[in-house]
């Protein structure tokens, strides 16, 4: 197990002025180019950036067995973070140069259980996009199969740097 600093962690993320200095959608290809560093929370939750354009981000990954809860199913914080993840990002698309946004409220209805190591494609689509809120909805499907396994719905805050 690593030892690392908050110090030297935080220096393997984007800044700030990475983030506001292009258009949310320039970051956004950016992380999926691997100009900038992905989110650490997509390693621990065994996800990653997929598809990326105006209006729409798609992350894939698997749930591990370190994603369970006791009853031996997927803990829903895992759809919980990979919807929140793809949605907002889909938010993040529409974030004009100097502005950043983070998520208000978000909503997820687990509608069947994923199987540990199934692959999954959660995909974000912007619905609204104002100067100060962006709406965004979700789904979480089996990549080979197209099940559905979750749905989403979130809504996030633009602000300007």
């Amino acid at each position: 197990m690593s030892h690392q600093t908050t110090a030297d962690r935080l220096e393997d993320l984007p800044s700030f002025e990475d983030m506001i200095g292009r258009s949310g959608l320039q970051f956004m290809q950016d992380v999926l180019a691997g100009r900038l560093s992905a989110p650490p929370i997509a390693r621990t939750l065994n996800f990653r950036l997929a598809e990326v354009r105006e209006g729409f981000v798609a992350f894939e990954g698997a749930p591990e067995f370190s994603a369970t809860n006791p009853l031996r199913t997927v803990h829903g914080g895992w759809y919980g973070t990979i919807l929140d993840s793809c949605m907002a990002c889909a938010v993040m698309t529409i974030v004009p140069k100097g502005s950043y946004y983070t998520t208000l409220e978000y909503k997820v209805n687990i509608v069947r259980s994923i199987p540990i190591g199934m692959q999954v494609r959660a995909m974000g689509t912007v619905q609204h996009a104002g100067r100060s809120t962006g709406v965004s909805v979700g789904e979480l499907r089996g990549v080979e199969d197209g099940k559905l396994f979750a749905t989403g719905s979130t809504t996030c805050i633009i602000m300007k740097a």
